[in-house]
């Protein structure tokens, strides 16, 4: 499994900002174009994208808790 950060606008401050400010510690990357953001059809942040291995996503927008990611993720404690 493979967890990606796509921040959408923002300058290079603000982006590496949030990095720091969350701890954020698996790979990131600026879409300043929002070409990420139009490939899966995503309005708006917060959103989270789920890339299934048969290529099918879902898509959940605004903040995801623990509780929801691990249902998502088809974590059997959830």
């Amino acid at each position: 499994m493979q967890f990606v950060g796509v921040a959408w606008f923002g300058d290079e401050d603000s982006f590496q900002g949030f990095i720091g400010k969350h701890g954020l510690t698996f790979p990131q990357v600026s879409d300043d174009p929002g070409e990420v953001f139009a490939r899966f059809g995503v309005p708006s942040q917060p959103a989270l994208v789920v890339v299934r291995p048969d290529g099918s996503t879902e898509q959940l927008l605004g903040a995801v808790d623990e509780d929801v990611l691990k249902n998502v993720l088809g974590d059997p404690s959830a």
